[in-house]
C-alpha cells in the first residue's frame, strides 16, 4: 500500500519515519520530494583503464554547491535528506520527469530497504548533448513509501547502512 501525505506526516510526527532536514512543502500527495546534496563522487582514472568488481574502486569526492555534468558523464551524488525507515516500510526513489526530459537520468537502484538509515546515493547520468548544471538544494526526485504486510524479519543492516555523502560501490565486499 502506497502511503498518503496524511500517513507520511503522521509517521514523521511520531518519529517512526525520519526525514531530516525536511520542509512541509516537500510532502506531496503520495511522496516526499528529495533534494540534491552538495557531495559528488566520480571514479578516479586508473592506469589500467579497468574497473574490477573484486577490488575497492578509487573515487574522487567533490563538495560543491554547483556541479557541471558533462554530456555522457556519470557522477554519484547524495540527497540533502537523511532518512530512517522503520522495519515495516520501504521506499522507491523516483526521478523527476522534468529532469528526465532534459536528459538527466537519476537512479539509485530505485529501492530503499526497510530498516535503512542514511543519505541516499544517487547515480546521475547526462544523456544530453549539452552539459547540465546541477545545484545543491534543488528537487532531484521523490520518495514513494509503501507499507509492508508485516515488519521485515531481517531489516537492512548492510554495507551502506548509515552512509553520508555520495558513497561509492562496495561490491568488492560481496561474497
Amino acid at each position: 500500500m502506497i502511503l498518503s501525505d496524511k500517513t507520511i506526516l503522521s509517521l514523521i510526527d511520531k518519529g517512526t519515519l525520519v526525514i531530516e532536514p525536511m520542509e512541509i512543502q516537500q510532502i506531496q500527495p503520495a511522496s516526499v520530494d528529495i533534494r540534491l546534496g552538495n557531495t559528488f563522487s566520480i571514479i578516479e582514472d586508473s592506469s589500467a583503464g579497468i574497473v574490477t568488481l573484486d577490488k575497492p574502486i578509487a573515487y574522487k569526492e567533490i563538495k560543491a554547491e554547483r556541479y557541471l555534468l558533462l554530456p555522457g558523464q556519470f557522477v554519484l551524488a547524495t540527497t540533502m535528506e537523511y532518512i530512517k525507515l522503520p522495519n515495516d516500510i520501504t521506499a522507491f526513489v523516483e526521478g523527476r520527469s522534468s529532469l528526465g526530459r532534459m536528459g538527466l537520468f537519476i537512479q539509485n537502484a530505485g529501492w530503499v530497504d526497510p530498516g535503512f538509515s542514511g543519505e541516499i546515493t544517487l547515480e546521475l547520468y547526462n544523456a544530453n548533448r549539452c552539459a547540465i548544471e546541477l545545484q545543491a538544494g534543488r528537487r532531484i526526485g521523490q520518495l514513494v513509501f509503501a507499507k509492508m504486510d508485516q515488519a521485515a524479519m531481517n531489516p537492512y543492516a548492510g554495507k551502506y547502512q548509515g552512509q553520508r555523502g555520495a558513497t561509492g560501490s562496495k561490491i568488492y565486499l560481496d561474497e
